[in-house]
């Protein structure tokens, strides 16, 4: 059930894989707020007509929360990076949120350091860099803080939402309406005021819209929540490697882009992680008490 419960989580960061190249080849320039908040409230919205199920007691503003850092505050800072910094630089950023997840792990869960995760959440970033990461690659100050903002905001988001867990008869569908929906108005009022919308929106940007909220967003963030309350946080952590390794896959896919030897080198380094992490750790077997007595008689 393990298995089939992480396979089925996969599909989210894989979905959100697809941001980087819907963002570059669909979507207007200068716009990643009005990209997040179109992503994200529109998607909220549907979810909570299907569903019609709202929050109740502590869980308005446990949603508020959950919903800025896993979405309001994430998604913005995602796009700004995939705008002013190249591909492969803001993938490496978010390959770091294992480690950031291993250190929260200890802080606000309380548990001991997570050394498994963070050994294997080193080989993934190291491989992601290696498939995505250019010499060339150009460096841009904001680009770099909203990159790194926007990965600590989805660990953090990760880590509250599998220490409250979700409210018992709600549906992963619900719980993810009800954080899009959150998300969406946090962003509603910043997208008017300091940025606007698009002076046109083409054929193409609209089907990039649409795919980025309904299987980016809806889709994906119901199959994403549902995981995390059933997937141990460790093999959680890791998945979210597939994101970049789903945008350098497309980019050879679809816009002619090579692997070098080195590239399929980091590709077989990210994917050893995410299988690595999936395997739970051995138990101590147990000594027999007859073989405990005689090592003390001895």
């Amino acid at each position: 059930m393990h298995l089939r419960d992480t396979l089925i989580t996969a599909i989210a960061p894989i979905a959100w894989g697809t941001t980087y190249i819907v963002t570059t080849e669909l979507l207007p320039d200068g716009h990643p707020l009005f990209a997040s908040l179109v992503r994200a409230l529109p998607a909220g919205l549907i979810a909570l007509a299907l569903t019609r199920q709202l929050p109740q007691g502590a869980w308005w503003w446990k949603s508020l929360v959950l919903g800025v850092l896993n979405i309001g505050a994430f998604f913005p800072l995602l796009f700004i990076a995939a705008y002013r910094l190249p591909g492969g630089v803001a993938a490496t950023l978010g390959a770091a949120q294992p480690l950031i997840v291993a250190v929260l792990i200890v802080v606000i869960l309380r548990q001991s350091a997570p050394w498994r995760l963070v050994a294997w959440g080193l080989v993934g970033a190291l491989g992601v860099a290696l498939v995505v990461l250019r010499a060339s690659a150009q460096l841009d100050t904001v680009g770099l803080i909203a990159g790194l903002g926007g990965t600590a905001s989805m660990a953090l988001g990760v880590i509250l939402s599998k220490h409250w867990g979700k409210p018992p008869a709600v549906s992963a569908l619900s719980y993810a309406g009800w954080l899009l929906t959150a998300g969406g108005l946090f962003l509603l009022p910043i997208t008017l005021l300091a940025e606007g919308i698009p002076g046109s929106i083409t054929g193409p940007a609209i089907a990039g819209y649409a795919w980025l909220g309904i299987v980016g967003g809806i889709v994906a963030y119901t199959l994403w929540f549902r995981g995390i309350r059933i997937v141990p946080i460790a093999s959680l952590a890791v998945l979210g490697l597939l994101s970049p390794l789903t945008a350098a896959l497309l980019g050879a896919l679809l816009l002619g882009e090579r692997f070098s030897p080195l590239q399929l080198l980091g590709f077989g380094l990210a994917l050893t992680a995410i299988v690595g992490a999936q395997i739970p750790p051995r138990k101590p077997s147990a000594t027999p008490a007859g073989e405990r007595r005689a090592s003390q008689d001895e």
